[in-house]
């Protein structure tokens, strides 16, 4: 089996989509999900996140957003506010969570406080309730969030993933391939 990796980060409204995509089957398993810190990649690639390009790229990227969601049959996307803010705390958490053997619960659960209930993942207590909610004890999840370890992995996983050449999220790395956007994991598919 042709292993792939689906990159992403908790901050991203289009990883959000990926990810109950990869949910539900959009690619065959085994599927290794890799949280990665964005704002760790934008450093490295010198790039900015389009939600930050001012109100008509940002208004576009929402409204497609919302679009897509619409049309995967997923519930209307209530956004967090401020959005995008600091998830280092979050991507941390999830880290762990993959660590300690619940990545994709915890990471499920925090992408829909973080993009259906409009929870803001920047704040530990919204992070920590979507660890309590994935079966984390949430007080050793915030004390991993600090530790030496788990900041280090995270960041060796950000630089691993730039030197593949991921350059944003969600990207799927399968069949030899980047597969980079929501609008790819059909082409990661097919390539399957």
């Amino acid at each position: 089996m042709t292993p792939r990796t689906f990159y992403f980060d908790l901050g991203s409204p289009f990883a959000y989509l990926s990810a109950e995509r990869l949910n539900d089957g959009a690619l065959p398993e085994p599927v290794r999900w890799q949280p990665l810190s964005l704002g760790g990649l934008f450093k490295l690639n010198g790039r900015s996140s389009w939600a930050l390009d001012g109100a008509e790229p940002r208004e576009r990227g929402i409204a497609e957003v919302q679009r897509r969601a619409r049309e995967y049959g997923l519930p209307p996307l209530r956004w967090p506010d401020p959005w995008p803010g600091n998830y280092l705390m979050a991507m941390r958490a999830a880290t762990f969570a993959f660590r300690a053997g619940r990545g994709r619960e915890f990471t499920l659960h925090a992408f829909r406080r973080g993009f259906q209930r409009g929870e803001d993942l920047s704040l530990p207590a919204h992070v920590l309730k979507a660890a309590e909610d994935a079966g984390l004890d949430p007080a050793e999840v915030e004390q991993a969030t600090q530790s030496a370890e788990i900041k280090l992995a995270l960041r060796e996983a950000t630089e691993a993933a730039h030197r593949l050449g991921v350059v944003g999220v969600p990207t799927i790395a399968a069949a030899a391939e980047l597969f980079w956007g929501d609008d790819r994991l059909g082409d990661a598919a097919a390539r399957l």
